[in-house]
């Protein structure tokens, strides 16, 4: 089939970077790229970061619209999509090929009290302004998006209290274990940390907790994202946590594809369906996508990578873990740089390697701080396969790649 008409519906990182490679390998067809902000492409990392402690004031991706001739249609949302054609208040688009790359939304709590939620540029703009020393800032939920902004908040000179039910930092990202081993980086910083502690409504004034209270003069939820994709209910495109697609990020609908982090793709090295809401993926998938649309077979698996700079810290985590997988440490946690590494694999006997039976345990994920290095090579052994020595492995005085057997 000949494709002449590519619309692309989203206008962040993923949709813009498609519309990128579809140009780099030759694409010449018109190309429509629909945004529901009304701003032209901008990154969100630095807005929990550098843009929210008044380091930086811009984010925008310097993408040339009109080199890359692409009809921009900016405070547009995709309403609907049937027979070939997008949907949205203001117009139908049709279209040879489709790209979803919708993102994803914050989950909001309830309550009639006003709450903020950080995901857009506006979002993080408004927030910004309203952080003044002294300021009482809770903030519901202690994952990347709520220790990043504790981290910045605390530097305006706010009052931090970050509230999570769960029972440690991080513990839907890393397990609870591993992510306990954050929990002094919020004292250390003079943030409060209430764990284990669930709000039932946000309220003016503050959070109603169960059988208490906690006062703040403004509320943040960063209690995690859903994927976008509510209008695409009765489109027939598979939904399963996102746009369900292939190992080439194709959706159940012939012509139609996913990237970035409404895009749920089958993962053959980690065997299951992966969501990744990271801006790696935002930049990686879209050659894939690209490359299909215009006739190709490429698959797209990556080993999925993310930071976060917390406390002052850099933290990176690559690769992707099950609850069953095994977890060692690397260096002492107590520190200010350490390792966890989990695996997963032959625990028994295992392989006879120049006459040493070594375990086949293999590299699932790495989580380094301030350890750049083990980060890289953790993830090069995670994408090999490559079966390691755990008593290597644990040393941190070994080069992690020097932990791989044969």
């Amino acid at each position: 089939m000949q494709i002449g008409r590519v619309v692309i519906a989203g206008a962040g990182l993923a949709g813009l970077r498609t519309a990128e490679e579809l140009r780099a390998r030759g694409y010449q067809g018109t190309l429509t790229m629909i945004g529901a902000e009304p701003r032209p492409p901008y990154d969100r990392p630095p807005l929990t970061k550098k843009f929210m402690t008044g380091e930086i004031d811009d984010t925008s991706l310097r993408a040339d619209m009109d080199a890359l001739s692409i009809d921009l249609r900016l405070g547009e949302a995709a309403t609907g999509l049937a027979d070939g054609v997008l949907r949205t208040a203001k117009a139908e688009f049709a279209f040879d090929a489709l790209v979803i790359a919708t993102g994803a939304t914050p989950v909001r709590l309830p309550g009639p009290g006003p709450q903020r939620v950080l995901r857009t540029f506006d979002q993080a703009t408004a927030l910004r302004s309203a952080l003044r020393p002294g300021l009482k800032l809770a903030v519901v939920g202690a994952g990347w998006i709520g220790a990043e902004l504790a981290t910045s908040a605390t530097r305006q000179g706010c009052q931090v209290t970050v509230v999570e039910a769960a029972p440690a930092p991080l513990a839907g990202a890393l397990g609870a274990e591993a992510g306990s081993r954050t929990v002094p980086w919020y004292a250390a910083a003079g943030v409060e940390l209430r764990l284990g502690q669930p709000v039932e409504s946000v309220e003016p004034g503050g959070l109603a907790l169960p059988g208490g209270w906690l006062a703040a003069d403004e509320v943040v939820s960063a209690v995690g994202v859903r994927p976008e994709v509510g209008w695409l209910v009765g489109s027939g495109v598979l939904l399963e946590n996102g746009v369900a697609v292939d190992e080439g990020l194709r959706a159940s609908v012939p012509g139609i594809f996913a990237a970035g982090d409404c895009a749920a793709f089958v993962s053959h090295r980690f065997g299951r369906r992966l969501r990744v809401e990271h801006w790696d993926s935002a930049i990686h998938a879209p050659e894939v996508v690209a490359a299909n649309i215009l006739g190709g077979d490429e698959r797209y698996d990556p080993v999925p990578y993310f930071w976060s700079e917390q406390f002052g810290r850099m933290v990176q985590y690559c690769g992707q873990h099950s609850p069953s997988d095994k977890l060692l440490w690397r260096g002492d946690t107590d520190g200010r740089d350490w390792t966890a590494c989990w695996l997963a694999g032959d625990r028994g006997a295992g392989k006879l390697v120049a006459g040493e039976r070594v375990a086949g345990e293999r590299l699932t994920a790495v989580l380094a701080v301030s350890r750049p290095r083990d980060l890289l090579q953790g993830r090069r052994l995670i994408a090999a396969g490559t079966p390691v020595d755990p008593v290597r492995l644990a040393d941190p005085a070994v080069p992690l790649r020097d932990a791989a057997v044969g």
